[in-house]
């Protein structure tokens, strides 16, 4: 059977099977199979239950521009969408099946200025797709007449009733040409849906898809049980591991989305949040921005997301458990589209356990438990993945004439090399030897983007052995031990330290390199810091030993535990923690008191002059 067959025995025109050849598509979907015909041959009304992404426009699209051809003088199809984006897009997914000067279209809706909506409307449309309150309200002035319509299309409809548009639709439908044909679609079908359509469609045929709309067959789904507080870590590790990553990662609520935007902004991600107190202007540039792939991640709540109907997205990320299995569905079926296959991650944090068994339920067995990658698993994929690039873009300039180099890389003529950067490179050679230099280049591009600091901790839950034993169980992440052993010391930013005089201070008592001081924070009274195990425990004898050494502890908040702990009798409590001893009026024991006001130099020995006006420079 031919292609453009596929489509004929609808009852589309040669016009119409033209568009659809431009646009590429192949094979109607269940949704048009049903749809299309119905609105081309029968005048009755429908209700089409179809989910998110399966080509629902075309369905009613095609037949508005088969049967809109001419300019009667009066808006001939009204179609309402639930927001600003579903607006524009339905219109120009329409557009682009038209040819010719026939019918004109024009989006109508709240956030935008009302005078080119105004001019284009005199000017004389033939379909007008809007959001129902600027619809409404251009019933209000007077500025669109829909009495003689004869088409009215729902979109989304019961997206529509959730975000409370009831009372404008009822107005709407009031307004409308008694004798239009009405076409309701609606990925769930609530009793407000069908006593709407009772009320004022009368008869009409209900569509369904024949494929469930609880199966997104292309879409692998996924659940990791992760902690409220280590869900950003996750979400990291999700992006990183994923090749070329491009998705959508939903939030309950609007705070949520900036939070999360935000975080990965920090992070070097390119992730902006969308939501409904986006002006529009910027949302528009937003979703440009994210067709174009300019930025590969957008963090969007549910209402402001049923604007987005973007092809190729590889991921969807439930960053917050949806409230209910529709939604659910709603959100992964926006990946695994057009025959491409697509990847939804939920995040379950262990108090929602519980809740997941529902969406378990409505997924027919293909959402699975996983777990979080290990920060050394994300950065082997990760670093092949630079590597892989890297080494491309040199081939460009030496290519190789072997049978994998010519099929993974297409051979083209090799690219000048400046004379300035040969020059650089033969002063860089006289200094050391080319296999050196490259890999301090690569080093000088690599380090930072593959250093595991760059992660956070994730706590990993493993399904399995929790059956085992009745409950969920937890286990450590791989990469909590990583030698490192956190440390507090009663030396802060009130006496005059910096971390750097922090870091050389203990460099010299235990001899090491300053930069094994790691991840310095600081307090007024007191600071923070990693060291690799052997040397905290080296500096944690130091402080045992030596009364006149200011305190070092473990810091058992930081730390994952089973280091031995070194201190003077009943310095620790029964949790490890540090007990207060005798302090003095400022609330600081005798002995630091002295150690901070310069007693002591940095060998624990006392000095013969006293006082505040000391620094930390003038212990060195």
């Amino acid at each position: 059977m031919k292609e453009d067959n596929l489509f004929s025995q609808l009852g589309l025109s040669e016009k119409a099977l033209e568009a659809i050849k431009r646009k590429g598509f192949i094979e109607p979907s269940p949704i048009q199979k049903l749809t299309i015909p119905l609105l081309l041959e029968e005048n009755v009304h429908v209700i089409a239950r179809a989910r998110t992404g399966t080509g629902k426009t075309a369905a009613f699209g095609l037949p508005l521009v088969e049967k809109i051809s001419e300019d009667k003088g009066h808006v001939q199809a009204l179609v309402l969408t639930p927001t600003r984006e579903l607006a524009l897009q339905v219109k120009e997914e329409i557009e682009s099946f038209t040819e010719g000067r026939y019918p004109r279209l024009q989006a109508v809706y709240g956030g935008a200025g009302m005078r080119e909506q105004l001019m284009a409307l005199r000017r004389g449309v033939e379909i007008v797709v809007g959001t129902p309150g600027r619809v409404q309200d251009h019933l209000n002035r007077g500025t669109l007449d829909v009495s003689q319509v004869e088409f009215f299309i729902l979109d989304e409809a019961d997206e529509m009733l959730d975000m409370g548009f009831i009372d404008d639709i009822e107005e709407i439908f009031e307004n409308v040409n008694k004798s239009a044909r009405v076409l309701l679609f609606s990925a769930t079908m609530p009793r407000e849906i069908i006593r709407t359509a009772e009320k004022f469609m009368g008869d009409y045929k209900i569509v369904e898809e024949t494929v469930s709309s609880e199966i997104p067959v292309l879409t692998t789904q996924k659940y990791w049980v992760v902690k409220e507080s280590e869900k950003i870590a996750a979400l990291m590790r999700l992006i990183d591991i994923s090749p070329d990553f491009y998705g959508i990662v939903f939030t309950q609520t609007k705070v949520d989305a900036d939070t999360v935007a935000k975080a990965l902004d920090e992070r070097g991600y390119e992730a902006v949040s969308l939501h409904g107190d986006i002006v529009q202007s910027q949302r528009e540039k937003i979703l440009q921005r994210f067709k174009r792939r300019k930025t590969k991640i957008v963090v969007a709540t549910d209402v402001a997301a049923r604007g987005i109907d973007i092809e190729n997205l590889t991921h969807v990320v439930n960053f917050s458990l949806p409230n209910d299995t529709e939604t659910y569905i709603h959100r992964i079926g926006r990946t695994g589209r057009a025959g491409r296959e697509g990847a939804a991650f939920t995040f379950v944090t262990p108090s929602e356990r519980k809740r997941i068994q529902r969406f378990l339920r409505a997924s027919k067995g293909q959402l699975e438990a996983a777990k979080v990658p290990t920060v050394d698993e994300v950065l082997s994929v990760k670093r092949d993945r630079l590597f892989t690039e890297k080494i491309h873009v040199l081939k460009e300039f030496f290519p190789q004439e072997t049978e994998s180099s010519l099929e993974d890389f297409p051979q083209e003529a090799p690219k000048k090399i400046d004379d300035i950067f040969e020059k650089l490179a033969d002063q860089l050679c006289q200094t050391a030897s080319p296999k050196e230099i490259i890999a301090a280049m690569l080093a000088n591009d690599f380090s930072h983007r593959l250093n595991k600091e760059q992660y956070g901790k994730v706590t990993r839950f493993d399904e399995e052995e929790g059956k085992k034993a009745g409950g969920w169980r937890k286990f450590a992440d791989d990469d909590d031990d990583d030698g490192q052993t956190r440390l507090y010391i009663s030396i802060g930013k009130s006496d005059g330290f910096k971390k750097s005089d922090l870091a050389d201070f203990l460099s010299r008592q235990l001899k090491i390199p300053a930069h094994h001081v790691d991840k310095i924070d600081m307090a007024a009274k007191f600071s923070l810091f990693s060291l690799p195990r052997d040397e905290a425990n080296e500096l944690l004898r130091i402080s045992s030993r030596d009364k006149q050494f200011p305190h070092v502890h473990i810091d058992a908040k930081s730390s994952s535990g089973g280091e031995k702990r070194f201190g003077r009798k009943n310095r620790f409590d029964d949790n490890g923690d540090f007990r207060k001893v005798r302090f003095d009026g400022d609330r600081r024991s005798k002995r630091n008191s002295e150690f901070r006001h310069g007693k002591f130099d940095d060998g624990g020995q006392k000095k013969r002059r006293f006082g505040r006006q000391y620094k930390s420079s003038d212990i060195y």
